[in-house]
């Protein structure tokens, strides 16, 4: 009999495809089940696709991947998939850095990987803020453009007081309910 294979490949955009990735996994197993996904790798809530292979794979199987940014960013993630997976027995195979979870060194290679690429991450957030600080100093930045004008604002806040409710008031102005009760705080 031989192992079920189930890859596992995400982007995070509607401009990205998987098609890099399932051709790298089907070169290597032709067999593969190939669950894919469009969303965020900053967590693992709501990763349907992801979810549904921890719960189907059993004792002997193996998930597969195309790199490691694809399965997780962050190390508490990556650990509890990697738990999730060898507590049904299973292994985990990141294919571009040749890492085996059914093998020791393949365990204490992904973990290591695991915290660098958080580490990059967390980088890529300071980077970020830095940027937006600077901007921010400059002018450029200035956030979101308020939604409605001080003269809106102040009708609202006017309407509110004499009784109108805050669904009828988003209704009219076109805005949602949140921004109608930040506007009459």
């Amino acid at each position: 009999m031989t192992e079920k294979i189930y890859a596992y490949c995400r982007v995070s955009t509607l401009d990205q495809n998987t098609t890099v990735q399932e051709e790298a996994i089907l070169n290597r197993y032709p067999d593969a089940k190939i669950f894919t996904e469009q969303i965020t790798g900053t967590t693992i809530k709501g990763r349907e696709q992801l979810e549904l292979i921890l719960k189907i794979i059993d004792k002997g199987e193996r998930v597969v991947v195309w790199k490691l940014d694809r399965l997780a960013r962050n190390m508490k993630d990556l650990l509890d998939i990697v738990q999730a997976i060898e507590s049904k027995g299973a292994c985990l195979e990141i294919l571009d850095q040749s890492i085996d979870t059914c093998t020791a060194s393949g365990k204490a290679f992904l973990q290591m990987l695991g915290v660098f690429a958080e580490f990059e991450t967390n980088l890529r957030k300071e980077r970020q803020m830095a940027g937006i600080a600077k901007a921010k100093t400059k002018g450029v930045y200035t956030g979101r453009k308020p939604s409605l004008t001080a003269d809106q604002q102040a009708e609202i806040k006017e309407k509110r007081s004499n009784g109108v409710s805050p669904t009828e008031l988003a209704k009219e102005y076109e805005v949602s309910r949140g921004t109608i009760y930040n506007i009459i705080k």
